[in-house]
């Protein structure tokens, strides 16, 4: 059953279009990655999403259309996005931008949930008092995570998460998505350049080029691809 569905999605940033109709499903349970060089599209597909970029065409979230929904209105019926570039509050500590990530939720015992993701990602746990601002930026990619699933989300929306980072605290970050994965069930959507880690977590795959779906299929059929292995994976 699709969770998430885009129907001949057109974006815009002023009279420029970033989109040109794209179509595009995830599944629930699903982690499904879309893929692209820069400049393709990826990015304003989350935007696109969000409803933080001008729209056209269908997108329907559980059944309902984002149209006209306000971002903040999006967040609360259970999509939580990590922005590139991670996006914490610099100015408060650890723990408080967990409780931030809360904020759709009524009770206020986070207590375990803030356990729970200390264990996932022990350096938070070591660094619980510590002003975001002063974290590493693979310490910062974790505690976004954490905080955009303190929300307790139905989707999950990972904008770019290995920008950036070192390659051993990227992989370190996909062996815990996939562990998120495992024990929390959300589903996903990761916007990715990395096709190797994004295979390795993902269900369906979308290749998205200058703005429109060049390919599309399941994890296993796109990584043995020929173009895309030339093109991504480098073999």
């Amino acid at each position: 059953m699709s969770l998430l569905q885009l129907t001949g999605v057109k974006a815009s940033y002023g009279p420029v279009e970033a989109l040109h109709g794209i179509d595009l499903h995830v599944d629930e349970g699903e982690v499904t990655v879309v893929l692209g060089a820069n400049g393709a599209g990826k990015t304003t597909t989350i935007r696109s999403i969000c409803q933080m970029v001008s729209t056209k065409g269908g997108i329907e979230f559980d059944g309902v259309s984002l149209e006209g929904k306000s971002t903040t209105d999006i967040a609360r019926m259970g999509v939580a996005h990590v922005p590139q570039g991670r996006g914490t509050f610099a100015d408060l500590s650890v723990e408080e931008n967990l409780e931030v990530g809360a904020f759709r939720r009524k009770e206020r015992n986070l207590r375990a949930d803030y356990d729970f993701w200390y264990e996932i990602f022990p350096r938070l746990g070591e660094r619980r008092a510590q002003l975001a601002g002063s974290l590493s930026g693979g310490e910062q990619q974790m505690l976004a995570v954490a905080r955009a699933m303190m929300s307790k989300p139905t989707l999950l929306l990972l904008d770019e998460p290995s920008l950036g980072l070192a390659p051993i605290i990227v992989q370190d970050l996909f062996h815990r998505l996939q562990t998120i994965k495992k024990e929390q069930g959300v589903t996903m959507l990761v916007v990715e350049q990395n096709a190797t880690l994004a295979f390795a977590i993902a269900d369906r795959a979308y290749v998205l080029e200058a703005g429109e779906i060049a390919l599309s299929g399941t994890s296993d059929e796109l990584k043995n691809d020929d173009a895309v292995r030339r093109a991504y994976l480098g073999y």
